[in-house]
């Protein structure tokens, strides 16, 4: 008999939560001869005047030639504008690589009559392989024809690889005494192990902030968001998160410490965390995103290298995809990671069900319970330790048999 195949987790509904335009940004999203499906591939981002800018790339030591570019770029000047490209990741390309893609920001930046320093890019996709320069270079015309203030949608539909659904959001909110707008566009569903980031993410607004309060607010954000999901464990040579601000509000300055500082930091905090969130959701095959938290540990770096064993674990994660309360997996990964545990003082909770006390199980009716919760498609599972008052969280997602059938067949 063949056992029925688990749903994947829902894709949410668009959460724009408004019209999506951030004063002075632009954008667009066309297929630009990447994808042989022809699904969009192509996406600028433009800023008039000119953003701010601030940038956290991947600790991976092999890093795409896009990063190698923007990481100095991000710290020489403005940014007119973002370059993207998804179905490849012009990694691993050597000299021809980065420049292939120097040569497409200088065209870039010949369509919008800016410096090509101010030109940004980022790429995402296959590694190993060349750009199809020819067919981008005669796409870009028309990528440049077709930018428009409400384009964002189109850029964040074309900056997917692997993601079943677009991820954007959208808000606004006084700083400073004026309105201020943020948007957020986000890809990433495998290779989701950070280290200062993930994935790609950039995010729009019309801030008046210095560069230094940009680079303060997207380190501590990406902290607090990014650098607290994992889908395999797995870091890329592309992650590239951006923040852009064109100064279009008439807020007063945002300087690190204001209290203009404190109202964006409301802002900008919970959209990276929501965007975090749909990343684990949309993890390649997941049918379950799961909340672990450790607590008790003898410090927060302690209860992080624990957390993250937990949640990259092939055992713990299958596990919640079998839907079996197996907390025999947990205790093996938790004295394996590494910092110093005490089994009998370990606490076990799947949400609010008790099923480990002490570090004996509690019996069949809560093993149970357990079980009742592990067929949710979202659960805590949270692990005291009892030694000390460090603490952690990671989101991650199940492993399951779609995610092996995906990464085996993807293509080199």
């Amino acid at each position: 008999m063949t056992k029925k195949k688990r749903p994947l987790i829902k894709a949410p509904p668009d959460r724009q939560e408004g019209p999506l335009l951030v004063p002075g940004f632009s954008a667009a999203g066309i297929h630009g001869g990447i994808k042989k499906s022809r699904r969009r591939d192509l996406a600028l981002i433009v800023s008039d005047p000119p953003a701010r800018v601030a940038g956290v790339f991947t600790q991976n030591h092999v890093k795409a030639a896009p990063v190698l570019i923007s990481r100095t770029r991000v710290r020489s000047g403005p940014c007119k504008a973002v370059l993207v490209n998804s179905g490849n990741a012009n990694a691993c390309t050597g000299d021809p690589g980065l420049k292939d893609a120097i040569g497409l920001c200088q065209r870039t930046a010949r369509g919008l009559a800016v410096d090509e320093h101010s030109v940004l890019v980022a790429s995402t996709g296959h590694i190993g392989e060349r750009l199809p320069v020819a067919r981008i270079r005669t796409a870009l015309p028309r990528l440049l024809r077709e930018v428009r203030p409400g384009g964002i949608l189109d850029a964040a539909e074309a900056i997917r690889t692997t993601d079943r659904f677009r991820k954007v959001l959208w808000s606004r909110s006084q700083v400073g005494g004026e309105p201020v707008t943020l948007c957020g566009i986000a890809k990433g569903a495998g290779m989701i192990r950070p280290n200062m980031a993930t994935m790609l993410a950039f995010f729009l607004t019309d801030l008046k902030a210095p560069t230094t309060t940009l680079r303060r607010l997207l380190q501590e954000g990406t902290e607090r968001s990014f650098d607290r999901i994992s889908v395999d464990g797995d870091m890329s040579t592309n992650d590239t998160v951006l923040l852009l601000a064109n100064g279009r509000s008439r807020n007063r300055s945002a300087r690190v410490g204001s209290a203009e500082y404190e109202a964006f930091a409301s802002l900008l905090f919970p959209m990276m965390s929501e965007l975090a969130a749909m990343i684990v959701r949309d993890g390649e095959g997941a049918t379950k995103a799961v909340d672990i938290q450790v607590r008790g540990a003898r410090s927060d770096k302690d209860a992080n290298v624990l957390a993250y064993h937990l949640a990259n674990s092939p055992l713990v994660k299958t596990s919640f995809y079998g839907q079996d309360p197996n907390w025999g997996r947990l205790m093996a990964a938790l004295g394996s990671a590494g910092p110093w545990v005490h089994p009998q003082k370990i606490d076990i909770f799947y949400d609010r069900v008790c099923l480990v006390r002490n570090g004996v199980g509690l019996g069949k009716k809560k093993t149970a319970q357990a079980g009742r919760v592990l067929q949710k498609q979202a659960f805590t599972v949270t692990i005291d330790l009892h030694v000390g008052t460090g603490s952690a969280r990671v989101l991650t997602s199940d492993l399951t048999h779609d995610y092996v059938t995906l990464n085996a067949s993807y293509p080199s």
